[in-house]
């Protein structure tokens, strides 16, 4: 069984969703592929120590602070391609910013952009697994799951620099 919370975010409504202690989810409301495939059964709780800790985690985050998910348990479902895609997201500093091509290149030399932006934009956890810092290759903010102005409010929270839907380098 899957467990949701909300919280409520300086974007909206945040849903949570977590099984057997570890996040599987974090959509924002009315993001595309909201609750992915998931086919589980759900049932609202609030008391999940996930959720507590994903709850600070946020606080902080929309506080401005640069917090680690090392202490967050995070269990994502998907194809061992996306999986190997969102580990990478995960390592993108807070306030940087890659592109699609740059994640194609740490995969396979010759592997596609697309396939990557696929990938990049079925992320479950928005905002913990940082998708919002991926950007197209001349720095233009592209589609995001979320919402670009979501993506924009994301990026300008963390510093980045934009103007007409493009990171200023």
């Amino acid at each position: 069984m899957i467990c949701t919370t909300c919280y409520d975010s300086p974007l909206g409504k945040l849903t949570l969703a977590g099984k057997n202690n570890k996040l599987i989810g974090l959509w924002i409301e009315g993001q595309k592929h909201f609750f992915g495939n998931f086919k589980d059964k759900t049932k609202k709780n609030d008391d999940l120590t996930i959720f507590r800790k994903t709850e600070k985690w946020l606080d902080s985050y929309f506080n401005g602070e640069n917090p680690s998910i090392e202490n967050l348990d995070l269990n994502p479902r998907g194809t061992d391609f996306r999986l190997k895609v969102w580990k990478i997201l995960e390592g993108i500093a807070y306030g940087e910013v890659v592109t699609y091509g740059d994640i194609a290149k740490k995969i396979s030399y010759d592997m596609s952009s697309q396939a990557v932006g696929g990938a990049v934009g079925h992320n479950p956890i928005s905002i913990i697994v940082p998708c919002h810092r991926v950007v197209g290759f001349d720095g233009k903010l592209t589609g995001y799951a979320g919402g670009l102005e979501n993506k924009v409010k994301l990026l300008e929270l963390e510093g980045v620099k934009i103007r007409d839907l493009k990171v200023i380098f």
